[in-house]
């Protein structure tokens, strides 16, 4: 069976994290999307609907029975069983929107679909970057069940202080965590495969560190937070989410966030999470074209893939900043930071393509991990069309 994932509703929505990926390619709580479906179905084939230029690294499905799924939402018990028992034909609408389909792509439409079941039952969805941090502590707790469930913590050692209930925290095989404090009263705490948290950090959960990630010595960090595979991370951040591959290895504070892959964020930049008049925040929607208000009081930083910044970075309440921008200069940048901004103000130049090209090539090496061909045409695509 094909697993297909579906951009259609929201993918404009959660720009300018999915410049670089389709929605199910998010991460949020431990797992991305994906990887949370692929487990709970038990699933591996996957395949993607998403924008064309995205297809050439994210999988077209294949012409052959699927299950089509929109991805960003987390499924009840009852609503997971519908989705195994659909046949082909079959599907399910929730909020007049289509959740999920068995049907054939060999010949693609929805007009295959001979029953739709209308679900009543209330659902947890993501519908833009900012639910990403907001409800990433039900997304904690929902991929801790789903990732220990049966299995046995590997032992914490007696040089760190403890706090809570043992159930709520869960180290991987090979994972390093010594002379610091664990707090799991407020959450769950999940320490992924050869994590590392170094001496002197205080964990308040519920957090997510996941593999071969690192807490860097006396680092803050309260929940609830998630850092994505192979980063590092200092100082002090409150409820961010990183997707992975990216370092905020020193001191500086960022919260109520969300930062893609690939980025450095310079030592003692500080983003702003709450206006001094304790209005709600206004975030940039890439659909709109224009300045949304959230609804939120604490909103900090959405960055986009590759994205930048400088020692010293001082960052406004509710500032997005789109894929490989270079901040660097003196002073507060807007609120909105363009793609391939060099400098992070308005009107500055563009950073030149094949700079950005070496740049991203350099820092993916540093991971062991390649920058293809299909990596230089989705970040020219970027540049020349967004």
């Amino acid at each position: 069976m094909q697993l297909v994932f579906s951009d259609a509703q929201f993918w404009e929505d959660f720009l300018p994290l999915t410049f670089t990926r389709p929605v199910a390619e998010m991460r949020c709580g431990i797992l991305t999307f994906s990887e949370r479906w692929q487990k709970l179905l038990d699933i591996s084939e996957v395949s993607y609907l998403t924008e064309d230029y995205l297809q050439e690294k994210f999988k077209k499905p294949e012409d052959k029975e699927s299950l089509l799924i929109v991805p960003n939402f987390l499924p009840t018990e009852s609503i997971l069983l519908q989705i195994k028992d659909l046949k082909l034909g079959e599907a399910l609408v929730y909020d007049n929107e289509l959740l999920a389909a068995k049907i054939n792509m060999k010949d693609f439409s929805l007009k295959q679909i001979e029953k739709m079941t209308d679900i009543h039952e209330k659902l947890l969805f993501f519908k833009q970057p900012t639910d990403l941090f907001s409800f990433n502590d039900k997304a904690i707790d929902f991929d801790f069940e789903l990732m220990t469930k049966g299995r046995n913590s590997a032992e914490l050692s007696e040089t760190n202080g403890f706090l809570g209930e043992a159930q709520n925290l869960f180290i991987e095989e090979g994972a390093s965590v010594e002379f610091s404090t664990i707090n799991t009263k407020s959450g769950k705490i999940y320490i992924g495969k050869n994590a590392e948290v170094m001496e002197g950090c205080n964990l308040r959960g519920p957090i997510a560190l996941c593999e071969e990630s690192k807490f860097n010595m006396g680092a803050k960090i309260y929940g609830s937070t998630t850092i994505g595979p192979y980063c590092k991370v200092g100082g002090e951040v409150n409820n961010i989410v990183i997707f992975g591959y990216t370092n905020k290895g020193h001191d500086g504070f960022v919260g109520n966030s969300v930062i893609g892959e690939w980025c450095n964020i310079g030592a003692d930049t500080n983003s702003s999470n709450l206006k001094n008049n304790y209005a709600s925040v206004k975030l940039w929607n890439y659909r709109t074209k224009r300045f949304a208000d959230t609804g939120l009081q604490f909103a900090g930083l959405i960055m986009g893939d590759h994205s930048k910044t400088a020692i010293n970075t001082q960052l406004n309440t509710g500032t997005v900043v789109g894929v490989a921008a270079n901040i660097f200069k003196s002073g507060f940048p807007p609120n909105l930071i363009e793609s391939f901004s060099w400098g992070g103000m308005k009107g500055d130049e563009k950073f030149k393509l094949e700079k950005a090209y070496e740049v991203a090539e350099l820092s993916m090496a540093r991971r062991k991990v390649a920058f293809t061909e299909i990596d230089r045409n989705m970040l020219k695509y970027i540049y020349t069309n967004f």
